[in-house]
């Protein structure tokens, strides 16, 4: 995200969002684990997603363990949080990856979840990982408004 994006962002912020990545009461309100699926689509049939809201966006990855780090100041520059993940998932085991979750609130829209995509795709590749997919979370979406998919 360059200077000009994170201005633009800034400015379409509202002053009083609160929102943040340990927000009680979060749920998944969209996800994307299926590359050859667009963010768009992904998106537009996530009938939970609030687009006028705040949501924490969370990419998932898988990246070797003494990679972390470095993965951890990269994405600080542009207000990403990396933290371990709680779940067991690809990155866990004998295949020396550890599983991390990169979070940040902002808006959502395709051009931005396609664009953080793609970029810790990247970013994973660079470092020896994987990046594994994305999901949105908002606070009090109802549980059977909540999408199904592949994690």
């Amino acid at each position: 995200m360059g200077l000009l994006d994170r201005v633009r962002d800034l400015l379409r912020k509202p002053e009083s969002a609160g929102l943040g990545l340990d927000t009680p009461g979060l749920k998944i309100v969209a996800e994307a684990f299926d590359p050859a699926q667009a963010d768009s689509s992904v998106l537009a049939g996530s009938p939970g997603w609030v687009t006028e809201a705040e949501a924490v966006l969370r990419h998932h990855l898988a990246l070797p363990r003494e990679k972390v780090t470095e993965a951890a100041r990269i994405l600080a520059q542009d207000d990403w949080e990396l933290r371990e993940a709680d779940e067991c998932g690809p990155g866990s085991g004998e295949t020396g990856l550890v599983t991390l979750h990169a979070l940040r609130v902002q808006r959502l829209d395709a051009l931005h979840c396609a664009q953080e995509r793609s970029r810790m795709a990247g970013l994973a590749q660079r470092l020896g990982g994987d990046s594994l997919g994305w999901d949105a979370l908002q606070p009090g979406a109802p549980p059977e408004e909540m999408p199904t998919g592949s994690a």
